[in-house]
């Protein structure tokens, strides 16, 4: 499993390879480059990738300052999917992150805004 070494405004290094975009870091694999329909509202279609792969915990990056809303239909379609969601400025969030990854005990998305 991924773990998030550092984050800075801009930059995530997730095992030792920096990202410069908002990306999602899945058990087996890193998306980098993630984009969403409306830059700071996550829709649910924005996870299509997510809701796939069937993880028990989202936590989600809302950016430095938590300018990424989370609207609450997305939180509705996630608690449909079984999916738990943590959402937390991104510093918070990605600590969070690697904590649940040490736990080992769920499967664990990450879905970061790495700027605002």
């Amino acid at each position: 499993m991924a773990k998030i070494d550092a984050y800075e405004f801009g930059a995530m290094t997730v095992d030792g390879q920096v990202y410069r975009n908002d990306l999602i870091i899945f058990p087996d694999k890193v998306r980098a480059n993630w984009w969403r329909k409306s830059g700071h509202s996550l829709a649910i279609g924005d996870l299509n990738e997510v809701i796939k792969a069937k993880p028990e915990l989202l936590v989600v990056g809302i950016g430095a300052s938590g300018c990424m809303q989370v609207p609450f239909s997305t939180k509705l379609e996630l608690r449909k999917n079984a999916i738990e969601l943590i959402a937390e400025e991104t510093p918070k969030a990605a600590q969070i992150f690697n904590e649940q990854i040490k736990l080992g005990e769920q499967i664990v998305v990450g879905a970061f805004h790495l700027t605002c």
